[in-house]
């Protein structure tokens, strides 16, 4: 039976993203000089206000106004008019020390082996993790989620360039709509919502009408020539709403105050699938809300890119202090191949991937400064890349780190799937 399904996205200039975006630079600093840090930082963002709070075990020291600073301008906010800026914006710290309570139970004795810490470290907390991938993308991610991401990360390009658009402020969401055949597969874009924070103009109507036009006839072209594969989906019935409660002057911090890990949807898969509800942003990777959930979206990505099924759930769950997972189940919602059931997919997933929070840890290099791209358009479906990072401390030292980001989207391991699925 057919039917419609929605997924949306936030720019980077949403107030939650800019929280998040703030969280994940505190933790890729902290890993820069000291990469056995355990950090857990959250993040508000009000009227020209920005609150640090949390928890961290490390032997670095941070200026964290500063690299705050430094987020806030990169994002955008830059002009004193959105009442929200880099420069002039209040920065209040209260981290500490992190809990020898919570602690203990993942820092255990000293251990030399890969097995033995493996063992030694436990889950930073309990909780349920999920990853999913399906085949209707080329990066295996759902379709929905991906034309939000992109729809904004393309806004964003216009809004740097000033050149087509010349009004864009930094905030904006975006949300698309499709249809799916009784087949389960996307045929068309049924409805397409962008709103964007914009400059004042003189009169709302000729205002509306000019953000309208704007987007379909300069953003959408360029979604269309930038991905190709796309273009069967657009089509002249598209319903358009664009900026549907009119004026969005006031925006960012300014319009509504911003926390860390409210977008855990937007991070992961659109509503596709299922989220376990920890979030992702200011989380060193020995809090497996976050290391586990990428490690959940390895083994999903690379089981249907390995062709054991068409669409694939991965659950794992833990308990504070514990290395091994309580569970791994799998769900391929009946489109599995080879006459492969669930169960026996679980299985032998437990056999191929280990999950033990250390060996996480090391297999998906989660101990560098790889956070910050994360924090905004999706923490999954990414591109897999080596960088070079640059990173200052406050005695002025610089230290520039070779990283490899999005580290779980590799498809290392399908050879391995293969072998063993007898595929």
């Amino acid at each position: 039976m057919a039917y419609l399904f929605t997924s949306e996205s936030v720019s980077e200039g949403h107030p939650d993203k800019i929280a998040d975006q703030i969280s994940d630079a505190l933790i890729d600093n902290f890993l820069a000089f000291d990469p056995s840090s355990k950090v857990a930082c959250e993040t508000l963002v009000t009227t020209g206000q920005v609150i640090l709070a949390g928890e961290v075990k490390s032997n670095t020291y941070l200026d964290v106004q500063n690299i705050a600073r430094d987020v806030i301008k990169k994002i955008g906010y830059t002009k004193s008019e959105y009442m929200f800026e880099a420069n002039s914006c209040g920065i209040l710290s209260a981290i500490h020390e992190q809990s020898d309570d919570i602690n203990r139970g993942v820092d255990r004795a000293a251990a030399t082996d890969f097995e033995s810490k493996a063992n030694a470290q436990g889950a930073g907390d309990q909780g349920i993790m999920f990853g999913y991938a399906t085949n209707e993308t080329a990066d295996l991610m759902p379709l929905a989620l991906d034309l939000s991401h992109k729809l904004l990360q393309e806004l964003a390009e216009l809004r740097r360039e000033n050149s087509a658009i010349t009004y864009l402020r930094p905030d904006a969401k975006s949300q698309v709509t499709l249809e799916y055949n009784d087949e389960n597969k996307p045929v068309r874009i049924d409805s397409i919502v962008v709103s964007t924070q914009h400059d004042d103009f003189d009169e709302e109507t000729a205002m509306l009408a000019k953000i309208k036009k704007d987007i379909i006839e300069i953003l959408v072209p360029r979604i269309l020539a930038k991905y190709p594969q796309y273009a069967h989906l657009f089509n002249d019935n598209i319903e358009y709403h664009i900026n549907p409660t009119g004026k969005f002057v006031i925006g960012g911090p300014h319009g509504d105050t911003g926390l860390t890990g409210r977008k855990i949807i937007v991070d992961t898969y659109g509503g596709k699938g299922a989220h376990g509800g920890g979030a992702f942003s200011g989380k060193d990777p020995s809090k497996v809300d976050r290391s586990a959930a990428y490690a959940a979206r390895h083994i999903a990505k690379n089981l249907v890119a390995a062709g054991v099924a068409n669409e694939i759930l991965v659950q794992v769950s833990y308990a504070i202090g514990v290395a091994k997972p309580c569970n791994i189940y799998v769900n391929t919602y009946g489109t599995a191949n080879n006459g492969l059931s669930d169960a026996v997919i679980a299985d032998k997933v437990a056999q191929l991937f280990d999950l033990r929070p250390y060996a996480i840890e090391q297999n998906l290099k989660l101990r560098t400064p790889i956070y910050s791209e994360t924090a905004a358009y999706g923490h999954m479906g990414r591109k897999n890349e080596v960088v070079t990072k640059t990173f200052v401390s406050p005695t002025g030292e610089k230290k520039e780190v070779q990283v490899e980001l999005f580290t779980w989207e590799k498809l290392d391991r399908v050879a391995d799937i293969k072998t063993a699925f007898g595929i």
